[in-house]
C-alpha cells in the first residue's frame, strides 16, 4: 500500500488536526498535516495532493486567500473548506474561489469523507426562505468577508456598536455548535 499522503489538512488548530488525522488513518486515507498558509505551501511542492481539507480561519488569517494559491499548485486538487463560523457569504466565497465544499464544525472523518462524495449527488435545495436572523447573520458575514474579518470596521459598517456586534458573532457561533 502506497504511505504516501493524498489529503493535506490545513489547520491551526493542532489538537484537532491530531485527532482529524487519526481518524482518517482508520477510514484508510493517509494525510499530511500544516498549521500555516506558508507550510501548505512547501507540503503541496512535496506531495500532489488529491484532497485538502482547509480551515477558513488561520490564526487570523484567511483560508480564503491560500485557496486559489493551492489551486494553482495542484488544479486538479479537490479543496472543502471547513470553519467553525459559517455563512451563506463565506460559502458562495469559497465556491467561487475553487472550493468543492464547505462544511461548519465541528465534523467528524466520516462527515468529510462524504463531503467530498457528495459532490457526486447534488443536495436538494431548501424550500423555506432564511429567516430574519439568518438574513441578518449573512449580512453580518458579508459585511465581515469584506471588512477581511476586522471587526471594529465591520461593526463601523453595519453602523453598530463594535460590543453589540462581538455578541452577535458570540451567540451565532454557541447556537450553530
Amino acid at each position: 500500500m502506497d504511505e504516501s499522503p493524498n489529503w493535506l489538512l490545513v489547520d491551526d488548530d493542532d489538537a484537532f488536526l491530531q485527532v482529524l488525522q487519526r481518524s482518517l488513518k482508520r477510514h484508510g486515507v493517509n494525510s499530511a498535516i500544516a498549521h500555516t498558509p506558508d507550510a501548505a505551501i512547501v507540503k503541496t511542492a512535496e506531495h500532489v495532493f488529491t484532497r485538502c481539507v482547509l480551515d477558513l480561519n488561520l490564526a487570523g488569517e484567511s483560508g480564503l486567500r491560500l485557496l486559489p494559491e493551492l489551486l494553482s499548485r495542484n488544479p486538479r486538487m479537490k479543496v472543502l473548506v471547513l470553519t467553525g463560523y459559517g455563512s451563506i457569504a463565506t460559502a458562495v466565497e469559497a465556491i467561487r474561489r475553487g472550493a468543492v465544499n464547505y462544511l461548519c464544525k465541528p465534523v467528524t472523518a466520516t462527515q468529510l469523507i462524504a463531503g467530498f462524495d457528495e459532490l457526486k449527488a447534488p443536495r436538494p435545495l431548501r424550500d423555506l426562505p432564511p429567516s430574519i436572523q439568518e438574513m441578518e447573520w449573512e449580512h453580518i458575514q458579508r459585511v465581515l468577508n469584506a471588512n477581511q474579518g476586522n471587526v471594529s470596521a465591520t461593526a463601523r459598517a453595519l453602523n453598530m456598536h463594535r460590543r453589540t456586534l462581538q455578541r452577535k458573532l458570540n451567540k451565532h457561533s454557541l447556537w450553530r455548535e
